[in-house]
């Protein structure tokens, strides 16, 4: 009889989790297909040409580095069993990218520096891996074509690494051609613009995380510095743009909380993937991220995305749709 009910007991228990378990990861998931959903839409309409196979050649990439990401997080958190939620992908069904990343929630205090280091770095080093790939199958597929303006453009802004992958594969010194991104390379694009992002080293991004290891209790005067040049920097070149970016910083602080132990030691080999991962930011970071334009673009200063009309591209693959692109820009720069 007592094992009967002792065995009762275990089963009621695994079912409590396994109620819990599910009711926990349902609106993560929820919002998982969503975002799946608002990115493969911006990559029909922007991407894609009113193709959804050119959708999917956005959307796919974009989710499988942002997965990347986010899953790089939580299973750090897991490994070191810190209380954190699932990831929350945030669907936002407008371009340029079709969501605005994706967030975990940390319930308690992380034990310990080493701890809070192998969190915060995993996730972009795991999203950049998955992006560089991408930005490889991307630009191998993309293509140069004449500058002559010809309808509305995205211009997107190139970060040094990106620039550097596009002379392996294209000799950008003609003024004359610019380079127009298959829709994989543009969810590298992205991938590596929100990594980036994440990296800043300030307050309770990805960044500040990996600083607050490096420096603990002396982060915040690094942080309290870089915050004020960049709002310097929006004022005087006058990039109002990354005004709602640095509201957002600063409401939610540019401290970082402790760990429970500060004493850890990262030892070399993190301390030097640390400082690494942070010299990121110099790279992969634009500050006129995109841009749309009427007019020819810089082919020294920004990577160019034609517009292009959604009945041209209705029934007809990416490489068809961009040869009698560049014919028609042939004969037009010819007239």
């Amino acid at each position: 009889m007592t094992k009967t009910t002792e065995n009762a007991g275990t089963t009621n228990a695994n079912e409590a989790r396994s109620t819990q378990t599910a009711a926990r990861w349902r609106k993560p998931l929820v919002l998982y297909a969503a975002t799946w959903a608002t990115t493969t839409f911006v990559g029909f309409v922007f991407y894609g040409g009113g193709s959804w196979p050119s959708a999917l050649l956005f959307s796919v990439p974009l989710m499988i580095i942002l997965t990347a990401h986010e899953w790089g997080h939580y299973w750090q958190t897991r490994r070191y069993n810190i209380p954190a939620s699932p990831p929350f992908f945030i669907p936002f069904p407008l371009p340029p990218f079709g969501t605005l990343g994706a967030l975990i929630r940390m319930s308690g205090r992380v034990p310990n520096a080493k701890a809070l280091f192998d969190v915060g770095v995993s996730g972009p080093l795991a999203g950049l891996a998955a992006t560089l790939v991408f930005l490889a199958v991307g630009l191998a597929n993309s293509t140069m074509v004449d500058a002559q303006p010809a309808g509305e453009a995205l211009v997107f802004g190139e970060p040094l690494l990106f620039r550097w992958a596009s002379l392996l594969f294209f000799d950008r010194s003609d003024p004359s051609q610019v380079l127009t991104m298959h829709p994989t390379a543009a969810a590298a694009w992205v991938g590596l613009f929100l990594t980036t992002l994440n990296l800043f080293p300030m307050g309770q991004l990805d960044g500040g995380h990996v600083l607050y290891a490096l420096l603990r209790r002396r982060a915040v005067y690094f942080s309290t510095s870089l915050f004020i040049a960049a709002a310097g920097a929006v004022f005087l070149f006058e990039r109002w743009n990354w005004l709602a970016a640095l509201f957002l910083i600063a409401l939610f602080g540019l401290e970082h909380p402790p760990t429970v132990d500060d004493s850890t030691r990262l030892g070399p080999l993190r301390t030097a993937i640390g400082w690494g991962t942070l010299a990121l930011v110099a790279i992969g970071f634009t500050p006129t991220p995109v841009d749309v334009e009427s007019g020819a673009p810089s082919t020294e200063q920004s990577v160019f995305f034609r517009i292009e009309p959604l009945e041209r591209a209705a029934n007809a693959d990416f490489c068809a749709t961009r040869a009698v692109f560049r014919d028609k820009s042939g004969e037009r720069a010819k007239s």
